[in-house]
């Protein structure tokens, strides 16, 4: 690499790094001055990754262990990220050091006391549990907001209160209940596994932190370069290639890194110069990105470890779950695809000469090596293992599978590094989960998640489909500025309940859930993935945000498909039991109906979005061809054969239109 190209990619890397901790604010991270105090956060965060793998075959009591996830994870939380933006950040104030000390005194308390909490008290809160179960909720809230900003904590406050005043007189009647005092309140949460160490902690401690690090030795690897390299190679030279580069590059990585803002900085730098050489807007190309980048995380086979969760919520096994979401997904990203086709084609934009590109072959002999971890992963989690034990597998495959080629091998200063910044990267789920867990300990105490199911499904009773949007909006307000994980947890706390409650399969009410709460990312006013694609694009923050939300159009339209037919998830869930764990496949032409019609539906509906089908559509045009994508969506026999007469009738007129479009560009030159 010359000189000058070494100076722009640094530039490009630096710009990236301000667009980042601009959107994202678990990237407001210190860089201390002092040698000391460096090495010292970066040993602290390399032990809190060994713990955990550690803790994998050696497993501690379930509320210490969950605790020392949580106590040891705010301290690291207090170390790395300012009190604010502005603050200075070359070092750790003092009284920064103080908050790291008292989360050890609450996780030395919970030891301390552990076998008289088992035994001698019977679970029963004293004056000195409300204390600590304070102190030590406070430092959650405060390490949730420095690295995930306001909107969870604020929502857990709120949670947090309810308890006091739920039985005043001025509560609605359906939310009141009997009156709580300080013992119950705070004991709940702190001394139980049903509170602040609720399963979200659970979760995170057993196997989202081993998924996180897993990902930390992919990127380390050069799996990153490889997915890159693979989607130029195949996808490059076609019509608006970059865009499409983009697209499959950034849902492989989202898919395992679990971020959407972060994903979208990482290959955004890479792919949003490239869409906008060949002429894509700025706009667009923003949006193409923060799209595939967030759908990444409804891609199976590892969802952002959000499939494990679900695994472990629902008692559904994951290869159900990953099975269930695959089509779902392939159409979603089949409908970002469609359009920016058809941008390229009303705009006339071309691919990269291939001469300028990898071969795939060469991709796949330099670094296609580095694929072997995911398929194991599959492997095992196909095969029932329990899913810690899995993560903890692939990861010792990901280092010796990186031996195999000199651009790939791993030195023991990427393993330590990777340790490193798979701890950092853990501590948002952590502190979001751990927040959560407030949520969570409110509602078990107060039974108000019953009363909140009641007040969806009462609002919408009898109208399946108003039900399914009050449930949308619900998802997606819930999941606001979140990342997939946390929104996950929460959407599945509060809102997939409600469609339970009216008979929709568990299976099919947390994938609805997922993807709403998911989408809240992409969907303006508070659009931060899209904001951080505008960001590195140089176009209008609310436009790119409008226009991920036209590109993900059929992200909005699949869950409530999969609601109204099931077969598309290639299960028959229909007529089990609501709380049934394995499903048999549906009929094999059930299957092959919806397959097909889906997809010609979602591509209609792209064509139609767009504006061009083998040549411009008129308004009247648009709005025909729109009609009959959906009528190819609604899942009944006449539908599809009035949907499949109008789309071929467009698609026909339109291609007779082509050869004089044509001839008129030529007479024109």
């Amino acid at each position: 690499m010359s000189h000058t190209q070494t100076k722009q990619h640094d530039e490009s890397t630096l710009d990236a790094d301000k667009i980042l901790e601009k959107f994202d604010r678990e990237s407001v991270v210190r860089q201390p001055q002092n040698a000391y105090l460096r090495h010292f956060i970066t040993l602290f965060a390399v032990f809190y990754s060994l713990f955990h793998l550690y803790t994998t075959y050696k497993p501690m009591p379930e509320l210490l262990y969950r605790a020392t996830h949580v106590a040891v994870g705010i301290a690291l939380v207090f170390l790395i990220y300012p009190t604010h933006k502005k603050q200075r950040r070359d070092a750790v104030a003092w009284y920064d050091w103080v908050l790291v000390a008292l989360s050890f005194v609450s996780l030395g308390y919970l030891f301390k006391e552990y076998n008289a909490l088992a035994t001698v008290r019977g679970g029963i809160a004293n004056n000195a549990d409300i204390v600590m179960s304070i102190i030590t909720i406070a430092l959650v809230m405060e390490a949730a907001r420095r690295v995930m900003g306001l909107i969870l904590p604020t929502l857990a406050a709120i949670f947090l209160i309810f308890p006091f005043i739920s039985h005043l007189n001025f509560m609605p009647r359906v939310l009141a209940t009997r009156p709580f005092d300080l013992n119950d309140i705070f004991g709940h949460m702190f001394i139980t596994t049903e509170g602040l160490y609720s399963s979200a902690v659970g979760a995170s401690v057993s196997f989202i932190f081993l998924f996180i690090l897993f990902g930390a030795f992919l990127n380390k690897s050069g799996m990153g370069q490889l997915f890159n390299d693979l989607a130029l190679a195949l996808a490059g030279h076609k019509q608006g290639g970059p865009a499409k580069v983009a697209v499959v590059a950034s849902g492989f990585m989202g898919s395992i890194n679990g971020s959407a803002v972060g994903n979208v900085v990482g290959t955004g730098v890479f792919t949003i110069p490239m869409m906008k050489r060949v002429g894509y807007s700025p706009n667009f190309a923003g949006a193409v990105e923060a799209s595939a980048s967030v759908g990444g995380q409804i891609l199976p086979p590892i969802m952002g470890a959000s499939a494990f969760i679900m695994a472990e919520t629902t008692g559904i096994s994951y290869g159900t779950i990953a099975l269930a979401a695959l089509f779902p997904a392939l159409l979603y990203y089949l409908g970002v695809i469609a359009q920016v086709h058809f941008r390229a084609g009303k705009d006339n934009l071309k691919g990269i000469p291939k001469a300028d590109l990898p071969r795939v072959k060469e991709v796949l002999k330099e670094r296609g090596h580095l694929m072997i971890p995911i398929f194991a992963l599959v492997y095992f989690l196909a095969n029932n293992l329990p899913i810690s034990y899995a993560a903890f597998y692939t990861i010792g495959i990901a280092i010796v599978v990186s031996q195999f080629r000199k651009s790939t091998r791993m030195t023991f200063k990427d393993i330590f590094d990777a340790l490193e910044d798979g701890a950092r990267q853990s501590l948002s789920v952590m502190a979001a989960c751990a927040v959560i867990g407030v949520v969570i300990g409110s509602l078990s105490l107060t039974s108000a998640a019953t009363e909140l199911i009641g007040s969806i499904t009462g609002t919408g009773e009898g109208m399946l489909f108003l039900t399914l949007f009050l449930t949308m909006i619900a998802s997606m307000i819930l999941g606001m500025g979140l990342p997939s994980i946390p929104a996950y947890i929460i959407t599945a706390t509060i809102a997939a309940p409600a469609l339970a409650n009216i008979g929709i399969p568990t299976l099919v009410a947390h994938l609805f859930v997922f993807y709403f709460g998911l989408f809240a990312n992409i969907t303006p006013p508070v659009a931060l993935a899209s904001f951080a694609g505008a960001g590195i694009a140089g176009g209008h923050p609310m436009r790119t945000g409008w226009q991920s939300l036209k590109l993900s159009m059929a992200g909005f339209i699949v869950p409530f498909m999969f609601v109204y037919n099931p077969a598309m998830l290639f299960i028959d869930v229909t007529g089990l039991p609501m709380n049934a764990t394995e499903f048999p496949a549906p009929p094999l032409l059930d299957m092959l109906s919806i397959t097909v019609t889906s997809i010609i539906g979602i591509i209609a509906l792209s064509a139609a979005v767009e504006g061009y089908f083998k040549a411009g559509l008129s308004g009247i045009g648009r709005i025909i061809l729109a009609g009959g994508a959906l009528m190819l969506i609604v899942p009944e026999t006449m539908t599809d054969i009035i949907g499949l007469v109008i789309v071929g009738t467009v698609l026909v007129i339109n291609m007779k239109r082509v050869p004089f479009k044509l001839l008129n560009k030529v007479t024109t030159l």
